[in-house]
């Protein structure tokens, strides 16, 4: 069944906005990697309005995922002066920012950002599948294995990307433990949230109690 709850009019026109702003000059610059990032955006969109229409996610979790696609697409079209630049080949970009040598990169953080949101919208779409009586530490740890497996196959679309294009601002194999550990950071934080706020879309409700007689 269907859940009846409208997707907000407000997500849906701040994502088309930035994907058009991102993608304008992704293509205007001829940058074949975000070319590439753009129509994996466009399917991840897709499948967020697709599993919306079955899960009714609450407001936030949809802001959270739009301005994580927002941070995404800005990280790989938005210069940088080249001496905040860490790692990566081609014009320096805001995912190569590093503020000082302790400091994460810029991309590190929304990977940490970017899988917390993923792992609360997990929850609430479990919880929408399972309706549970209570969210307990189990329901909140299968949450972030799914945040962390969406991690996973992010990992695997950025190996894919260097696979196919002849040049990628994707870094090495310390690269991708350090997205990894990032990801799983942000997955248990998503997983205490989720604990937490109850995972319950704030468009839904739990199945009402029988009556007792």
């Amino acid at each position: 069944m269907e859940s009846k709850a409208p997707f907000p009019k407000a997500v849906a026109t701040f994502a088309a906005a930035y994907l058009l702003a991102f993608g304008g000059v992704a293509i205007v610059k001829g940058n074949g990697e975000f070319i590439f990032y753009l129509v994996i955006m466009l399917v991840l969109v897709a499948a967020v309005y697709a599993i919306h229409r079955r899960v009714g996610f609450s407001p936030l979790v949809l802001w959270l995922l739009a301005v994580w696609g927002f941070g995404h697409m800005g990280g790989g079209t938005i210069p940088i002066p080249a001496g905040f630049a860490d790692g990566g080949s081609g014009d320096p970009v805001l995912y190569s920012f590093r503020l000082a040598p302790w400091a994460p990169r810029y991309d590190q953080l929304i990977h940490v950002y970017g899988f917390c949101c993923a792992t609360l919208a997990s929850g609430e779409a479990l919880w929408a599948a399972t309706r549970p009586a209570r969210i307990g530490v189990g329901f909140a740890a299968a949450a972030a294995l799914m945040g962390a497996g969406f991690g996973a196959v992010n990992e695997v679309v950025e190996f894919v990307a260097t696979r196919t294009l002849p040049e990628t601002n994707v870094g090495g194999y310390v690269n991708t433990g350090w997205d990894l550990v990032s990801n799983t950071v942000g997955a248990l934080l998503g997983a205490a949230a989720v604990w937490a706020r109850g995972a319950k879309p704030g468009n839904a409700a739990p199945p009402a109690a029988p009556p007792t007689n």
